[in-house]
């Protein structure tokens, strides 16, 4: 039976709940990334910030401002006043097929892997289970299609 942790991403780019929307549109834009787990002081995972949610909080482009005022914006929202923290997580050790049941289920993008102490150990995201599917799917025809 595959675990989460089969899959999981392991390397995250966590941020802090004091830091601000600018630094999560840089880390966004660099790495590449898509949802951003916050950490508190003490490193417990307490919040999730998504790319959608980013775009919540951001000003129309409609409205015409120049991205250095959104800029200079950002960097006045400290993450924890947008942050979501009603998040569901999972553990390394969760059955696979019952963390994507739950995913699939409650339409998530992705689960942060915690472990038995409140840390980020990893994060299991949609994309993660598009290359499990791509790699089954390659081993039951034999065929190499792309390198995952």
């Amino acid at each position: 039976m595959k675990r989460v942790s089969d899959i999981m991403t392991r390397d995250v780019f966590p941020l802090k709940s004091n830091q601000t929307l600018n630094v999560v549109r840089l880390l966004m834009r660099t790495a590449d990334v898509r949802h951003v787990p916050i950490l508190d002081n003490n490193e417990h995972f307490v919040g999730l910030l998504s790319h959608r949610d980013l775009l919540a909080h951001s000003i129309s482009k409609l409205a015409d401002i120049d991205p250095l005022e959104q800029s200079e914006l950002d960097r006045l929202i400290p993450i924890k006043d947008v942050m979501r923290t009603e998040i569901a997580t999972t553990t390394a050790a969760t059955d696979l097929k019952e963390a994507i049941a739950d995913m699939l289920e409650n339409k998530f993008g992705c689960l942060p892997v915690i472990d038995d102490q409140g840390h980020l150990v990893g994060i299991i995201t949609d994309e993660d289970i598009k290359r499990l599917a791509l790699k089954l799917l390659e081993k039951k025809e034999g065929l190499q299609l792309v390198s995952v």
